[in-house]
């Protein structure tokens, strides 16, 4: 089975650490807090980061990746040397994560859209989000079966999917997030907070843009067509603390539960995510 460790998750730093429970290893996807929050919060989880195999990098932007460098060496320090994976696009923006990658000889891999990364036990699919950074991606993680599973066993592995950090559901997403048992889900802002904040009309117009973040009425509207029965897990991501509370998208995201699929709305467990506390779904 799989589970997902969200050590931070918001506009000043992002980090999660999916985990394969059959084996203890797990990969990062982001890292945009300081070494001491990361380690903190992984031992607050239970998450032994010697099992940590590999980074996954979704874009460029600082808070998904301002904190790398720091706990690279602090993991170099432990014996933890995990490869980093990112696209060529982000690489070549970012400057600290081509620093944090070179500041501890990491193994760097360069990944596209449409790629197959096995890491972990894991089958990594990285899908094209919609976002206004050098390039930027979900992930779909699929559980892979062990090599002593029964032939009926081979298939039908346990699914997570994670996706933030996009004004829109692309194509790829669609696809990507299809038959998940547990979905990460941005659910940025509310749209009224967002209109009537105290952001600069320009920063208003990004947020909401097509290549922006989704509002809780985007993400909404995405599990309404996403959901099925196999779907036990959602947490909203990326939840501001400027134009959202915290209360906002699981009140939001279980009313669309409750109207697409009245049948599983008792089943499928809603969460949120925040920036200065981890949590875990399983």
């Amino acid at each position: 089975m799989l589970k997902l460790h969200v050590l931070a998750s918001g506009s000043r730093g992002n980090a999660a650490v999916v985990v394969n429970d059959r084996t203890g290893e797990g990969v990062l996807v982001d890292c945009g807090i300081c070494k001491r929050a990361f380690f903190e919060t992984a031992e607050a989880v239970g998450f032994d980061v010697a099992g940590l195999r590999a980074v996954v990098v979704t874009h460029d932007h600082g808070d998904h990746v301002k904190g790398l460098g720091v706990v690279l060496r602090g993991l170099a320090k432990a014996g933890v040397r995990p490869a980093v994976y990112a696209s060529e696009a982000v690489l070549a923006a970012s400057a600290p994560l081509r620093e944090a990658v070179a500041s501890v000889g990491a193994c760097c891999q360069v990944f596209e859209a449409g790629d197959r990364l096995e890491l972990a036990g894991m089958t990594l699919r990285p899908f094209p989000t919609s976002h206004d950074a050098a390039a930027s991606f979900g992930f779909r993680f699929e559980e892979t079966a062990s090599s002593d599973a029964a032939p009926s066993q081979a298939l039908g592995g346990d699914v997570l999917g994670y996706m933030t950090d996009t004004g829109i559901v692309t194509e790829e997403a669609w696809e990507a997030l299809a038959g998940v048992r547990l979905l990460a889900l941005e659910s940025n802002h509310d749209a009224r907070m967002l209109a009537t904040g105290p952001y600069p009309y320009p920063v208003k117009q990004r947020i909401a843009s097509a290549r922006g973040h989704l509002s809780n009425k985007q993400a909404a509207e995405a599990l309404a067509r996403l959901v099925h029965e196999g779907l036990e897990q959602v947490v909203a991501m990326h939840v501001s603390q400027e134009n959202n509370t915290y209360r906002l998208p699981r009140e939001t995201l279980a009313a669309a539960l409750d109207a697409a699929a009245p049948e599983l709305s008792d089943r499928v467990r809603v969460s949120v995510a925040f920036q200065d506390r981890p949590i875990t779904i399983a």
